[in-house]
Protein backbone atom coordinates (compact mmCIF):
# COMPACT_ATOMS: atom_id res chain seq x y z
CA UNK A 1 0.00 0.00 0.00
CA UNK A 2 1.36 3.43 -0.92
CA UNK A 3 1.47 6.06 1.81
CA UNK A 4 -0.73 8.53 -0.01
CA UNK A 5 -4.02 7.40 -1.41
CA UNK A 6 -4.57 10.49 -3.47
CA UNK A 7 -1.08 10.82 -4.84
CA UNK A 8 -1.92 7.71 -6.81
CA UNK A 9 -4.99 9.32 -8.29
CA UNK A 10 -4.62 13.10 -8.46
CA UNK A 11 -3.96 14.37 -11.97
CA UNK A 12 -3.50 17.83 -13.29
CA UNK A 13 -4.99 18.01 -16.71
CA UNK A 14 -8.06 16.72 -18.55
CA UNK A 15 -11.49 17.01 -17.02
CA UNK A 16 -13.83 14.28 -18.14
CA UNK A 17 -17.18 16.00 -17.96
CA UNK A 18 -18.45 18.30 -15.25
CA UNK A 19 -21.17 17.71 -12.72
CA UNK A 20 -21.46 21.36 -11.78
CA UNK A 21 -24.95 22.72 -11.34
CA UNK A 22 -26.25 26.03 -10.06
CA UNK A 23 -28.34 24.40 -7.33
CA UNK A 24 -29.67 21.07 -6.16
CA UNK A 25 -27.83 17.76 -6.27
CA UNK A 26 -25.52 16.49 -8.98
CA UNK A 27 -24.30 12.90 -9.29
CA UNK A 28 -21.51 11.20 -11.18
CA UNK A 29 -21.50 7.41 -11.33
CA UNK A 30 -18.27 5.95 -12.69
CA UNK A 31 -17.54 2.40 -13.88
CA UNK A 32 -14.30 1.40 -15.58
CA UNK A 33 -12.89 4.87 -16.26
CA UNK A 34 -9.23 5.37 -15.34
CA UNK A 35 -6.32 7.72 -15.81
CA UNK A 36 -8.00 11.15 -15.73
CA UNK A 37 -10.01 13.10 -13.17
CA UNK A 38 -13.69 12.25 -13.14
CA UNK A 39 -14.86 15.77 -12.41
CA UNK A 40 -13.79 19.08 -10.90
CA UNK A 41 -15.54 22.41 -10.76
CA UNK A 42 -17.83 24.53 -8.64
CA UNK A 43 -21.20 23.62 -7.18
CA UNK A 44 -23.49 25.63 -4.92
CA UNK A 45 -20.74 28.09 -4.08
CA UNK A 46 -17.98 25.55 -3.33
CA UNK A 47 -15.18 23.96 -5.29
CA UNK A 48 -15.32 20.18 -5.65
CA UNK A 49 -12.92 17.52 -6.85
CA UNK A 50 -13.90 13.93 -7.58
CA UNK A 51 -11.75 11.14 -9.03
CA UNK A 52 -11.91 7.35 -9.27
CA UNK A 53 -9.74 4.90 -11.16
CA UNK A 54 -12.87 2.87 -11.98
CA UNK A 55 -11.67 -0.37 -10.37
CA UNK A 56 -14.50 -0.33 -7.84
CA UNK A 57 -18.06 0.98 -7.86
CA UNK A 58 -18.43 4.53 -6.59
CA UNK A 59 -21.12 7.20 -6.60
CA UNK A 60 -20.23 10.77 -5.68
CA UNK A 61 -23.02 13.35 -5.21
CA UNK A 62 -22.69 17.11 -4.85
CA UNK A 63 -25.37 18.26 -2.44
CA UNK A 64 -26.60 21.74 -1.56
CA UNK A 65 -24.11 24.21 -0.14
CA UNK A 66 -20.96 22.57 1.15
CA UNK A 67 -22.47 19.10 1.18
CA UNK A 68 -21.37 15.98 -0.65
CA UNK A 69 -21.94 12.26 -0.30
CA UNK A 70 -19.89 9.29 -1.42
CA UNK A 71 -20.65 5.59 -1.48
CA UNK A 72 -18.08 3.09 -2.69
CA UNK A 73 -17.89 -0.71 -2.82
CA UNK A 74 -16.11 -3.60 -4.47
CA UNK A 75 -12.94 -3.46 -2.40
CA UNK A 76 -10.84 -2.36 -5.37
CA UNK A 77 -9.07 0.71 -6.67
CA UNK A 78 -8.56 4.30 -5.56
CA UNK A 79 -10.99 7.18 -5.17
CA UNK A 80 -11.04 10.63 -3.63
CA UNK A 81 -13.73 13.29 -3.51
CA UNK A 82 -14.78 16.31 -1.54
CA UNK A 83 -15.73 19.97 -1.36
CA UNK A 84 -13.96 23.12 -0.28
CA UNK A 85 -12.23 26.05 -1.96
CA UNK A 86 -9.93 26.93 -4.81
CA UNK A 87 -7.62 28.60 -4.07
CA UNK A 88 -6.93 27.45 -0.54
CA UNK A 89 -5.91 29.72 2.30
CA UNK A 90 -3.25 29.97 4.99
CA UNK A 91 -5.72 31.02 7.68
CA UNK A 92 -9.07 29.35 7.03
CA UNK A 93 -10.99 27.66 9.86
CA UNK A 94 -12.73 24.71 8.21
CA UNK A 95 -15.80 23.13 9.81
CA UNK A 96 -17.15 19.75 8.83
CA UNK A 97 -19.99 17.52 10.00
CA UNK A 98 -21.86 14.45 8.85
CA UNK A 99 -21.27 10.71 8.80
CA UNK A 100 -18.20 8.69 7.88
CA UNK A 101 -18.30 4.89 7.76
CA UNK A 102 -15.29 3.27 6.09
CA UNK A 103 -14.73 -0.46 5.81
CA UNK A 104 -10.99 -0.83 5.30
CA UNK A 105 -8.44 1.71 4.17
CA UNK A 106 -9.80 5.24 3.99
CA UNK A 107 -9.09 8.81 5.17
CA UNK A 108 -11.24 11.79 6.09
CA UNK A 109 -9.01 14.84 5.91
CA UNK A 110 -8.47 18.44 4.98
CA UNK A 111 -6.53 17.93 1.78
CA UNK A 112 -4.82 20.30 -0.62
CA UNK A 113 -1.87 21.36 -2.76
CA UNK A 114 0.47 24.31 -3.06
CA UNK A 115 2.83 25.42 -5.81
CA UNK A 116 6.20 27.17 -5.51
CA UNK A 117 7.01 24.69 -3.92
CA UNK A 118 4.82 21.81 -5.06
CA UNK A 119 3.47 20.26 -1.84
CA UNK A 120 0.61 17.81 -1.23
CA UNK A 121 -0.79 18.12 2.30
CA UNK A 122 -3.18 16.39 4.67
CA UNK A 123 -4.74 17.14 8.03
CA UNK A 124 -6.18 13.70 8.79
CA UNK A 125 -9.12 13.75 11.19
CA UNK A 126 -10.15 10.11 10.91
CA UNK A 127 -9.16 6.99 9.03
CA UNK A 128 -10.12 3.36 8.63
CA UNK A 129 -7.82 0.38 8.99
CA UNK A 130 -4.55 2.05 7.94
CA UNK A 131 -2.75 4.71 9.98
CA UNK A 132 -0.74 6.95 7.62
CA UNK A 133 1.67 7.73 10.48
CA UNK A 134 3.11 4.24 10.11
CA UNK A 135 4.85 4.99 6.81
CA UNK A 136 6.16 8.55 7.17
CA UNK A 137 8.94 10.34 9.01
CA UNK A 138 7.72 11.94 12.23
CA UNK A 139 8.87 15.53 12.66
CA UNK A 140 7.05 16.53 15.82
CA UNK A 141 3.58 17.08 17.24
CA UNK A 142 1.12 19.92 17.71
CA UNK A 143 -2.08 20.63 19.61
CA UNK A 144 -4.72 22.33 17.44
CA UNK A 145 -8.35 22.94 18.37
CA UNK A 146 -7.83 20.92 21.56
CA UNK A 147 -6.53 17.80 19.80
CA UNK A 148 -3.06 16.32 19.39
CA UNK A 149 -1.63 15.63 15.96
CA UNK A 150 1.54 13.88 14.80
CA UNK A 151 3.49 15.91 12.22
CA UNK A 152 5.04 13.85 9.44
CA UNK A 153 6.56 14.22 6.01
CA UNK A 154 7.61 12.03 3.13
CA UNK A 155 8.69 12.31 -0.49
CA UNK A 156 6.92 11.09 -3.62
CA UNK A 157 9.20 10.41 -6.58
CA UNK A 158 7.92 10.70 -10.14
CA UNK A 159 4.28 10.48 -9.14
CA UNK A 160 1.10 12.17 -10.42
CA UNK A 161 0.46 15.66 -9.12
CA UNK A 162 -1.52 18.78 -10.02
CA UNK A 163 1.39 19.57 -12.36
CA UNK A 164 1.77 16.19 -14.00
CA UNK A 165 4.39 13.63 -13.02
CA UNK A 166 6.67 15.24 -10.45
CA UNK A 167 8.81 14.61 -7.39
CA UNK A 168 7.34 16.43 -4.40
CA UNK A 169 6.92 16.36 -0.63
CA UNK A 170 3.84 15.40 1.34
CA UNK A 171 3.09 17.17 4.63
CA UNK A 172 0.89 15.47 7.21
CA UNK A 173 -0.87 16.19 10.48
CA UNK A 174 -2.53 13.01 11.72
CA UNK A 175 -4.91 13.32 14.65
CA UNK A 176 -3.82 11.11 17.55
CA UNK A 177 -6.05 9.54 18.59
CA UNK A 178 -8.20 9.75 15.50
CA UNK A 179 -11.85 10.69 15.56
CA UNK A 180 -13.61 7.35 15.57
CA UNK A 181 -15.28 6.48 12.27
CA UNK A 182 -18.43 4.45 11.90
CA UNK A 183 -21.15 7.07 12.27
CA UNK A 184 -21.59 10.74 13.09
CA UNK A 185 -18.48 12.89 12.91
CA UNK A 186 -17.77 16.62 13.17
CA UNK A 187 -15.00 19.03 13.96
CA UNK A 188 -13.03 22.14 13.07
CA UNK A 189 -9.59 22.47 11.52
CA UNK A 190 -7.71 25.75 11.88
CA UNK A 191 -5.28 25.33 9.01
CA UNK A 192 -3.03 28.13 10.27
CA UNK A 193 -2.28 26.12 13.43
CA UNK A 194 -1.03 23.20 11.33
CA UNK A 195 0.78 25.29 8.74
CA UNK A 196 2.63 27.23 11.45
CA UNK A 197 3.56 24.01 13.25
CA UNK A 198 4.87 22.55 10.00
CA UNK A 199 6.96 25.64 9.35
CA UNK A 200 8.40 25.45 12.86
CA UNK A 201 9.84 22.00 12.10
CA UNK A 202 11.18 23.06 8.70
CA UNK A 203 8.20 22.06 6.55
CA UNK A 204 7.28 25.12 4.48
CA UNK A 205 4.32 25.11 2.11
CA UNK A 206 4.49 26.73 -1.29
CA UNK A 207 3.63 30.38 -1.80
CA UNK A 208 0.65 29.70 -4.09
CA UNK A 209 -2.36 27.66 -2.99
CA UNK A 210 -4.30 25.38 -5.30
CA UNK A 211 -7.44 23.67 -3.97
CA UNK A 212 -8.23 22.95 -0.30
CA UNK A 213 -11.07 20.52 0.41
CA UNK A 214 -12.47 18.17 3.03
CA UNK A 215 -11.91 14.88 1.24
CA UNK A 216 -13.00 11.30 1.65
CA UNK A 217 -10.53 8.81 0.21
CA UNK A 218 -10.71 5.08 -0.24
CA UNK A 219 -8.09 2.52 -1.24
CA UNK A 220 -9.17 -1.07 -1.94
CA UNK A 221 -12.02 -0.66 0.52
CA UNK A 222 -15.70 0.18 0.78
CA UNK A 223 -17.78 2.60 2.76
CA UNK A 224 -19.94 5.69 2.83
CA UNK A 225 -19.47 9.33 3.69
CA UNK A 226 -21.86 12.27 3.82
CA UNK A 227 -20.10 15.48 4.80
CA UNK A 228 -21.00 19.16 4.92
CA UNK A 229 -18.16 21.67 4.77
CA UNK A 230 -18.22 25.33 5.83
Amino acid sequence: MKLSLSSLVVAAAAIVGSVAAPSGNSTVEIFGRAGTPSATGTHSGYYYSWWTDGAGTATYTNENGGGYSLNWSGGNGNLVGGKGWNPGSNNRVINYSGTYTPNGNSYLSVYGWTRNALIEYYVVESYGSYNPSSAASKKGSVNCNGANYDILSTWRTNQPSIDGTQTFQQFWSVRNPKKQPGGSISGSVDVSCHFNAWRNVGMTLGSSHNYQIVATEGYFSSGSSRITVS
